[in-house]
């Protein structure tokens, strides 16, 4: 972070689970605006129930929260309601959630316990906070649509009207795209065996068992192809990505996480096509960057994709049948190739255009902040 610099307005930015990729995130946001003075206060993204809950606790000796700020900015991972009351500064100073996901609509694995704490604490942070933005118009819309139905469920004595102030206070601003990855390249270099690339997080909600399903229907096209399945990858990790790597091994060019950000950035050039088969994805980073770095999209007709992706490069959802859903997809590729596709850069998406949406609402948060009493 910069060094102080009393002319700059000073901005905290509050991150309760610092992920991968909000830590990209909230840095390349100081490094796209150095018109203020960025700080910031970070939890890392392990026990995710314990920093959900208990990130008020972990802070509530830190200096950092005693200090005087212009604006703050936290993650949806914070409980700023929480926040707020326990410091009086806080209260006073203009805050602004940042909603990455949100728990209205984030799946629950097998694994996890059922619990309405993750939503009450989005819901109350929403609520406390003077302006809500989302990475995305599918993000907001399923979290509006969630908290609704979730109050729908209530006893008794819930305020009507809940959802219309949240919107009222709502915007999206996605996360943004380094220009650096906007690439000009030949569109599909190899349309008789296309390189394939799925790069996402080895989690189940990333449909890696529907990856495996639209492979073998290729296999049994007889569709050549080349293939990459790249992404983070954790300790436990679902087992259709060990069979795809042992049934379609003579066809990986790569294989798990790439450590190097210059290999991965070069693999993006490199690809055909990038496809997903998530059931949740609430922007899409990983889908953006390949795009501009050249590569067609190839992703299912719902979730965030519908804001970025061309409807030729979306093929049908189906949720509820990942046979029937693994045919679609193949359809489409076959489509793509006949048709010998163009990269659909997100021009829209780029840092050097949406820097000026952050600035102008950060401006506007702070401005309204200094003129209460």
């Amino acid at each position: 972070m910069n060094e102080p610099d009393t002319s700059k307005a000073r901005v905290l930015i509050l991150s309760g689970y610092d992920a991968a990729s909000h830590k990209r995130w909230r840095e390349h946001l100081a490094a796209l605006l150095p018109e203020f003075y960025w700080r910031a206060l970070v939890l890392p993204p392990r026990f995710f129930r314990w920093r959900i809950r208990g990130n008020p606790l972990s802070w509530l000796n830190e200096p950092l929260l005693q200090e005087s700020w212009d604006l703050i900015i936290a993650t949806s991972m914070v409980d700023l309601a929480t926040l707020r009351g326990l410091h009086p500064r806080l209260a006073r100073t203009p805050c602004l959630l940042y909603m990455h996901e949100n728990q209205f609509a984030f799946p629950v694995s097998s694994g996890q316990n059922a619990s309405a704490d993750p939503q009450m604490v989005n819901l109350y942070s929403a609520l406390s906070a003077d302006c809500v933005v989302f990475n995305s118009g599918w993000n907001r819309d399923s979290f509006l649509a969630g908290v609704d139905s979730f109050c729908q469920k209530l006893p008794d004595r819930v305020p009507e009207g809940l959802t219309e102030v949240l919107r009222d206070k709502s915007r999206v601003i996605p996360v943004p795209i380094e220009d650096r990855l906007f690439t000009e390249r030949p569109s599909l270099r190899d349309r008789t065996c296309p390189h394939l690339l799925w790069n996402h997080r080895w989690e189940y909600d990333k449909g890696p068992d529907r990856l495996l399903k639209f492979l073998q229907v290729l296999e049994q096209r007889s569709v050549p192809f080349r293939l990459s399945v790249v992404g983070e990858r954790f300790r436990s990790y679902p087992k259709a990505f060990d069979r795809i790597g042992e049934q379609f091994g003579h066809s990986i060019e790569h294989w798990g996480f790439l450590e190097s950000r210059e290999d991965y950035d070069q693999l993006l050039r490199q690809a055909d096509i990038v496809v997903s088969t998530a059931l949740h994805d609430f922007q899409g980073l990983a889908m953006l960057e390949a795009m501009a770095s050249g590569c067609v999209p190839l992703a299912p007709d719902r979730l965030a994709y519908r804001e970025y992706v061309p409807a030729q490069c979306r093929y049908d959802s189906h949720e509820e049948d990942a046979e029937r859903e693994a045919e679609a997809a193949a359809d489409s590729l076959e489509a793509l190739l006949e048709k010998g596709a163009s990269a659909c850069p997100p021009d829209g998406w780029r840092a050097s255009r949406l820097a000026g949406d952050y600035q102008s609402l950060f401006e506007e948060l702070i401005k309204t902040g200094a003129s209460k009493p």
